[in-house]
């Protein structure tokens, strides 16, 4: 009986506690927390969330700008504040300035254009005009880097939207078509964030529910009326805003829009300012000096934003509630947010794919590579929509989850890039020895692309320069899932041979025509086989008479490509296989026999294995021609070339020709850009070469001591127009060459 009294003694206790916690929350103003947008600045904003978590500051709604809807969404979310700045502070944000697929990544058809076309643009043709996306970046990697941030949480319905987050939110963005602000409350809450920090014309606009949303800083950079609006009564604005540059800072076209982007940002915070009442807290960092685009300033900015909330510290104090209270509502905060967290451990029933593309199905669930009944984790979804986009045929690849009683919905958008279906592609380089020629070539390529229901492409393609060439390529896929392929292609081009001490100049004009079956049994390699034709006219520099020739035959190929980069790679193989049975006819004038077959196999291969600032890389290069046994001719078309960089560089481009090549090189490269530069961004890249080889004439003997040994110093760099090198080379038979080279790779 004594325990029972005591049981409901302290059961009556307890009751009266919690009463007491829901009157002080009842009872108690509601505190509504802005968080302006800054981008990199937006640190500030965490810095400031300390200070009121030091101070028992209950939360009860945060509207959030640009970044301010980053910090603001993850805490909402029901994160702590030390979680906020573990996320924030370690993700690789200067990754969000490029969409570029990493090159390993591509399929092996895709390798091949990217490194000849190597001038990164996004420029379509069809219907008549040009087309081209509606920002400098797509925006995938940021979906990415956001989708990391807030977790794998279901889309929140307009039946429990943002309200149900452990602090009920809302995201500011802008319409890019009214020119109104956006207040975004319910749906994918990355997406949300994203939408909210799409700087217009940097980051292509984000497509909610019809509308075309780019930053809310362009109308509401500080929504003070929004938070109000959720019932707020006392505010809490944190103002992490540009100030405007000095006249004599204005001194350049970019500085004048920078101007003008903060003069409309500013405005809109000025006219939010003025709701400001008594009550209310504003609080502004001092992070005029610090950049907007710099990550590496988070860690100042999140100090100088506890500062600022340290500097208010009697104001804040006032909103602060006893810790029995506080604790109940972190309690409260946190038995929210474990209803979305826990969700997370669900198994996947269903996925469904929402495919705004040619792309088949098959082709897109290949890849996604994600099976019914698991139980997905961030960085699994992250590897699989990787995979997804690196087809290189969307702009947008996202994915977000329903929650059911049975477990989660996983639904997949793939959305076709909006200046296809067909592209213009540009590639440059530029080669010279410094002491002999320069050579310039331009590639503009027009590819036409999902031409049939199995992604029929039409490539034609011209080279303007030293070597010009007008081609024409038809692939066809035979099955709907790619695998098995045809191709046609026919060719017109002159091949040039420049003059070096042992010979004149020799030109080659060609045409070509070539029909081939395949298929592709990796992501990274093919099989080929086929029939090719080929007939063409020598002349010899300073010879008047043009040398007729034709040549049909047959020829199987393997190509196998995993490089991280054709320019300065760190890791993965690049190799080739190539055997071709012909019949070539000469005229007479050439050799004696107008008419005999040959075999040609031609070998190549180039590896990486990089470790931190490190690599070696390895060269072989094999090829040879084989002629009837009967036959006493010592000539064929059919030749290799060495010279040139890391192709025996002491000697010019193309000096030695012949029937028969043996070629190998070690490579060591240090990355100056990593460890002398650190932080300057700038991939600077210190190479020394070790290379042996030589040619030989169709009817010689390959012998070890022919070989000639060379070695190369030089130092390169990635640019827009791919790498540009600067470097020198040696041979052991006192050759020796100077050479730059920009744009293409070798």
């Amino acid at each position: 009986m004594r325990f029972l009294v005591f049981f409901i003694l302290l059961l009556s206790l307890f009751s009266v506690k919690v009463y007491t916690n829901e009157i002080s929350k009842n009872d108690r103003p509601k505190i509504g927390l802005v968080l302006s947008g800054g981008g990199a600045k937006g640190a500030a904003h965490i810095g400031v969330l300390k200070v009121l978590e030091q101070n028992n500051v209950p939360i009860d709604y945060i509207v959030g700008t640009s970044i301010g809807s980053y910090v603001g969404g993850l805490y909402a979310l029901g994160y702590r504040v030390d979680e906020v700045e573990k996320i924030m502070l370690s993700l690789p944000w200067n990754d969000g300035y490029s969409d570029f697929i990493p090159r390993k990544s591509l399929q092996f058809e895709d390798k091949k254009s990217r490194d000849q076309y190597n001038i990164s643009v996004r420029l379509g043709y069809s219907e008549g005009r040009f087309k081209m996306p509606q920002g400098f970046l797509l925006g995938q990697t940021i979906s990415q880097l956001l989708q990391q941030s807030t977790g794998l949480v279901s889309v929140f319905s307009e039946d429990n939207g943002f309200d149900y987050l452990a602090i009920p939110y809302r995201a500011v963005a802008s319409d890019l078509v009214t020119a109104t602000p956006a207040v975004l409350s319910s749906g994918n809450l990355s997406q949300a964030i994203k939408a909210s920090s799409a700087v217009p014309g940097i980051v292509a606009a984000v497509n909610i529910g019809g509308r075309l949303l780019v930053d809310g800083g362009i109308t509401n950079n500080m929504p003070i009326d929004v938070i109000k609006e959720m019932g707020a009564e006392h505010i809490i604005a944190v103002d992490i805003g540009s100030s405007l540059s000095k006249k004599d800072e204005l001194n350049s076209a970019i500085a004048v829009i920078n101007q003008l982007s903060t003069i409309i940002t500013n405005n809109t915070s000025l006219q939010q300012k003025k709701k400001i009442r008594e009550q209310d807290i504003l609080l502004r960092p001092a992070i005029d000096d610090l950049s907007t685009t710099d990550f590496s300033i988070m860690g100042q900015a999140l100090l100088l934003g506890e500062q600022e909330a340290l500097n208010h510290l009697s104001e804040i104090e006032k909103l602060s509630i006893g810790e029995d209270s506080y604790q109940y509502y972190l309690k409260e905060k946190s038995a929210k947010a474990n209803v979305w967290f826990s969700a997370i451990s669900q198994p996947i029933i269903e996925i469904q794919y929402q495919n705004n593309s040619k792309v088949s199905e098959r082709i897109i669930a290949e890849h996604f590579n994600i099976a019914l009944g698991s139980i997905i984790n961030q960085e699994e979804l992250r590897l699989a929509i990787d995979r997804v986009y690196a087809l290189d045929k969307f702009e947008q690849v996202n994915a977000e989850f329903i929650d059911s009683p049975a477990g989660r919905i996983l639904i997949l958008t793939t959305q076709k890039k909006s200046w296809g279906p067909n592209y213009l592609n540009f590639g440059f380089s530029l080669k010279s020895d410094i002491t002999n020629e320069t050579h310039v070539a331009i590639d503009i390529a027009y590819e036409l692309n999902d031409i049939n229901d199995h992604g029929g492409l039409w490539l034609n393609e011209i080279t303007l320069g030293w070597e010009p060439m007008l081609a024409s390529e038809f692939y066809q896929p035979l099955t709907e899932q790619q695998q098995y392929f045809f191709r046609s292609r026919v060719e017109f081009g002159i091949d040039k041979l420049e003059s070096v001490k042992s010979r004149p100049e020799i030109t080659d004009k060609y045409l070509y025509a070539g029909l081939g079956l395949g298929i592709n049994f990796t992501n990274n390699g093919i099989v080929e086989a086929g029939f090719i034709g080929q007939r063409g006219d020598l002349s010899v520099e300073n010879m008047p008479t043009e040398y007729e020739y034709q040549s049909l035959g047959s020829y199987i190929s393997f190509d196998f490509d995993d490089l991280d980069s054709i320019n300065f790679p760190t890791q993965g193989n690049k190799l080739s296989l190539d055997v071709f049975w012909r019949n070539d006819v000469y005229q007479p004038l050439i050799v004696e026999e107008q008419s005999f077959r040959s075999l040609e196999v031609k070998f190549d291969w180039r590896g990486a294995f990089g470790v931190g600032s490190h690599t070696f890389v390895g060269i072989s290069s094999f090829a040879t021609v084989i002629s009837d046994e009967d036959s006493h001719n010592d000539f064929t078309i059919h030749v290799s070339e060495l010279g040139g960089f890391l192709n025996l560089s002491g000697y010019q481009q193309d000096a030695l020709i012949g029937a028969h090549k043996v070629f190998s090189a070690v490579v060591y490269q240090y990355d100056l850009g990593r460890e002398v530069l650190v932080g300057s961004g700038i991939p600077i890249y210190l190479g020394l070469s070790f290379e042996m080889g030589n040619t030989w004439d169709l009817n010689e003997t390959v012998k070890v001591d022919d070989l000639i040994s060379s070695s190369g110093l030089y130092l390169g760099t990635d640019t827009s127009f791919g790498p540009a090198v600067f470097g020198i080379g040696f041979t052991n038979d006192g050759e020796h060459t100077m050479f730059i080279s920009l744009g293409k790779n070798w």
